[in-house]
């Protein structure tokens, strides 16, 4: 499980556009999902927040802070853009930080309510993926375009920087 500074040092082109992408509104915005205790899933919007030192969201009690605590899965899924298709995807596993100055440093400079009941949550990545979708008239060559970056680490087939797969499905 690489940490988002860990993927954006390994391919910043990438994390770059999926940060752009996540922040295209100002602060994030995007959906989370998580696995319920059934094993299901659950979608919720968030707020996801991307800095320097990786990728957090802050989570009030609720059943996806539930979800987080209990089984640390999930996937992010960016918000769609008023002039394309494109879309982010990141996915791997949900912390809790404990370091209570890292958390009221972030808590500030993102202007975390002090006093509601939330608990921030750093979000490693183990697959991060970009695609491109063209608008307009569309021939079969037009398809999307598919960046994909599985963390060298996590023991996956494809290893390493963004492979570029147009025409692939996202």
């Amino acid at each position: 499980m690489a940490s988002w500074s860990e993927f954006a040092a390994d391919d910043p082109r990438l994390a770059e556009a999926i940060r752009l992408l996540m922040q295209q509104y100002g602060p994030g915005f995007g959906y989370l999902a998580t696995v319920r205790a059934d094993g299901g899933p659950r979608v919720h919007p968030v707020s996801p927040v991307i800095t320097d030192e990786g990728l957090f969201c802050f989570v009030v009690d609720s059943p996806k802070r539930r979800d987080l605590e209990r089984d640390g899965r999930y996937a992010l899924h960016s918000f769609p853009p008023e002039d394309s298709d494109d879309e982010a995807y990141v996915a791997g596993r949900a912390r809790p930080v404990t370091d209570r100055a890292r958390v009221a440093r972030l808590a500030r400079s993102h202007r975390a309510a002090p006093h509601a009941d939330w608990r921030l949550f750093e979000f490693t990545v183990d697959v991060a993926m970009l695609a491109r979708h063209r608008t307009g008239d569309r021939s079969p060559a037009d398809r999307p375009g598919v960046q994909v970056w599985l963390d060298p680490t996590g023991g996956q087939q494809l290893v390493g920087a963004a492979a570029s797969c147009p025409g692939a499905a996202a």
